[in-house]
């Protein structure tokens, strides 16, 4: 990929928490001559302690928090000095009130802020309004046309399908009243009609025992 893009293009790697231990420090200095633009959670976030020492001693900017949902679940990761960039989720962590309390106090501890956003249209509009407020935004992530957007995507939901203005991968912050978007209602009501299941892929070990997604 590195050779593919050259070096102008930020390459990250997500372990998502799928990595043990011992096999996150070989691979984090193995991936160091690639200049990953960071490493998204090397282990589970309840697996912090046992890497502290790797995740301080590469040049390659660790990120998790998409698992972690109060501004006290963060002090700890915060204060262990091994992480660069937190990735609340304004869905999953309090909203924007809290989000914004976790992203200050990121910003004590000079490190990053890169929020969650898999999902919708409000969820992003929600993040980029937090982005705008918040010295320490650092990237963004967020859904439109991922793969598993497979019978609608992010812009069927809205009225104003320019709303999200993606230019040299950047967004304009949507400056409506509210969040600055206004949601299709008939449309979600007819995508309500059919619902979803969407659950997260099974994996298992060769032994048949479930493994970690």
């Amino acid at each position: 990929m590195r050779e593919a893009v050259g070096d102008d293009i930020g390459v990250a790697v997500d372990f998502h928490g799928r990595v043990h231990a011992p096999m996150a420090k070989v691979l984090l200095r193995e991936l160091e001559p690639f200049h990953p633009l960071f490493i998204e959670e090397p282990v589970l976030s309840e697996n912090l302690d046992s890497v502290l020492d790797a995740l301080r001693a590469t040049p390659t900017p660790i990120a998790l928090g998409e698992r972690l949902f109060t501004r006290w679940d963060f002090k700890r990761v915060l204060a262990s000095g091994a992480v660069d960039i937190i990735q609340p989720d304004p869905s999953h962590s309090g909203g924007i009130t809290e989000t914004r309390k976790i992203a200050a106090m990121a910003e004590a501890y000079d490190v990053a802020l890169a929020l969650h956003c898999p999902l919708g249209p409000i969820a992003l509009a929600t993040c980029l309004q937090i982005d705008a407020g918040a010295y320490n935004a650092f990237i963004q992530e967020q859904s439109l046309g991922i793969h598993y957007n497979e019978a609608n995507d992010l812009l069927d939901y809205v009225k104003d399908r320019s709303v999200f203005a993606y230019e040299d991968g950047m967004v304009r912050i949507p400056t409506g009243p509210g969040l600055g978007i206004e949601i299709d209602e008939d449309y979600v009501r007819e995508r309500a009609e059919i619902g979803h299941r969407w659950r997260n892929p099974i994996w298992r070990h060769r032994d048949g025992s479930l493994a970690e997604w």
